[in-house]
């Protein structure tokens, strides 16, 4: 009984709070101006949180920044680096309590304060805790284990930071079981284990990461980088995601530049699988926009909603790097399979935290 009164309390909350916000109100995608990409979400302190990538100036462009010796000779490599990852040094955050209205908050992590970052700071990841807010990131698009890149992390005592590097190094800087470290996502399980999922060239790896965070610790096995590719089709922007005991291993297939970027998942009763593909939950509508992939998913606290943040591009831009944000509503059928996204212009209706997440 008290569960049920617990879920019609939320639910009576969450209808109170749309009427009292206008049934016009929307998020109306895209959800904030200017070109990003890879979007994570959260929920941290009674406010949504989305950490994206900076995937391009749209309008004045950003200042250029004061990079060091160390940094201006990595930038100098020109064979290396696809020009528009030279302005991807930075990331910005935004925040929410309503999934409509947003704030931007700028350069919530910025290369400098991360000496071994240059250029190509992409696809961050957060996770608050024991009262700090970590947010994980790739850089320098590494291409050989020579190279100084890979995933770093760094730390702040608030949501929109300023991150610092913790390490001075990167966490995981060579390619392992042929998977570039990139794409990170770090997640905690119900036990209080964390692991971090990552990986691109159609390779994915899962680590556990120690109680600090800060290092990582051979599962019990003795391994430590444990491939979990689950299909020949998976490139990249691995996800992880935990409901009614099951775990939701999602990531993203095709070129992202292209038509066929899209969203595929697996389902498993253990956090490194294994996995094996089920279907499609996210991909162009021609008639909405293109390249819908890279996404993240969050349960709304207190009830058995979810929304799911991507990146798209506009049917009127034919640059790759053009993605803007957007969320919808992400549905689950009985048997716990998730159901194809609706890509739309309209968004997601209002949705305010209840006080229990504040």
């Amino acid at each position: 009984m008290k569960k049920t009164l617990s879920r019609l309390t939320h639910r009576l909350f969450f209808l109170c709070a749309a009427a009292a916000a206008g049934s016009a109100a929307h998020a109306t995608n895209s959800i904030v101006p200017g070109w990003y990409a890879d979007p994570e979400i959260h929920v941290y302190k009674g406010e949504y949180w989305i950490y994206p990538t900076y995937s391009a100036d749209q309008g004045k462009p950003q200042p250029p920044r004061t990079f060091s010796p160390q940094q201006e000779h990595m930038r100098a490599q020109s064979k290396l680096i696809w020009a528009p990852y030279l302005k991807q040094t930075f990331m910005d955050a935004f925040s929410s309590k309503d999934l409509v209205h947003w704030t931007r908050h700028e350069r919530v992590l910025d290369v400098e304060n991360v000496s071994w970052a240059a250029y190509a700071l992409w696809a961050p990841s957060s996770i608050e805790y024991k009262g700090k807010y970590y947010l994980f990131f790739g850089a320098n698009d590494i291409k050989t284990n020579g190279q100084l890149g890979g995933i770093g992390v760094a730390v702040s005592d608030r949501p929109e930071g300023p991150f610092k590097d913790a390490l001075g190094k990167p966490l995981i800087g060579e390619i392992r079981n042929g998977a570039q470290p990139i794409d990170q996502m770090v997640f905690k399980d119900d036990d209080g284990k964390i692991y971090m999922y990552y990986g691109g060239w159609q390779h994915a790896n899962v680590v556990r990461l120690a109680p600090d965070l800060l290092s990582v610790v051979p599962f019990e096995d003795g391994s430590t980088y444990k491939e979990i590719t689950p299909d020949p089709a998976y490139v990249e922007g691995s996800f992880m995601a935990k409901r009614k005991g099951v775990y939701y291993f999602m990531w993203s297939e095709g070129g992202w530049t292209g038509p066929d970027y899209r969203v595929a998942y697996a389902m498993s009763t253990s956090p490194t699988g294994p996995f094996k593909r089920i279907g499609t939950i996210l991909q162009q509508d021609a008639r909405i926009a293109r390249g819908a992939g890279h996404h993240s998913i969050v349960n709304i606290p207190g009830t058995d909603d979810w929304v799911i943040a991507y990146h798209r591009r506009p049917l009127n831009e034919t640059d790759g790097n053009h993605r803007e944000l957007a969320i919808e509503n992400l549905y689950f059928n009985e048997d716990g399979t998730i159901r194809p996204v609706k890509l739309t212009n309209e968004g997601v209706a209002p949705r305010p935290l209840p006080a229990a997440s504040r």
